[in-house]
């Protein structure tokens, strides 16, 4: 099987909703369906985290589009969802959810893993990381 859809690609300035992304991917078609939520953690390189703030680029929502696409288009994929969100997050809120389903497990797995590293490595947010001792830091693209 090829040629899956695309749920749905987004970037969002509110808050994500996991069971959406969840939804959007159903298919009686998929045998499996895979879930990924990225989280605001506590600490980055031995330091406290107090917040994380994104700030995406106007084109930001076109690249996961097409990310998405390429995703979704892979062997055995179904349906692909995924969305990045930007602003301010705090410890603990989703920063990313990814969802996959596709005919078998190692196909959804597979391809969720590829579009979470793909959204990591080529969307163009930037990330700015504050820290509990009043401090911050600007992170690359995210």
């Amino acid at each position: 099987m090829t040629g899956g859809r695309v749920a749905l690609a987004a970037v969002s300035g509110s808050v994500l909703d996991p069971a959406l992304h969840l939804a959007a991917v159903d298919d009686p078609h998929a045998g499996a369906t895979v879930l990924f939520t990225g989280v605001v953690r506590d600490h980055d390189g031995g330091r406290a985290v107090r917040l994380l703030e994104y700030e995406a680029h106007p084109s930001a929502a076109t690249v996961v589009a097409g990310i998405a696409a390429d995703v979704a288009a892979l062997d055995g994929v179904v349906a692909v969802a995924v969305t990045h969100r930007f602003g301010r997050l705090a410890v603990g809120d989703t920063a990313v959810v990814a969802a996959v389903s596709a005919a078998h497990r190692a196909e959804a797995f597979a391809a969720c893993s590829q579009l979470v590293d793909t959204v990591k490595h080529r969307i163009p947010v930037w990330k700015r990381q504050e820290f509990a001792d009043g401090s911050d830091e600007w992170v690359g693209s995210a």
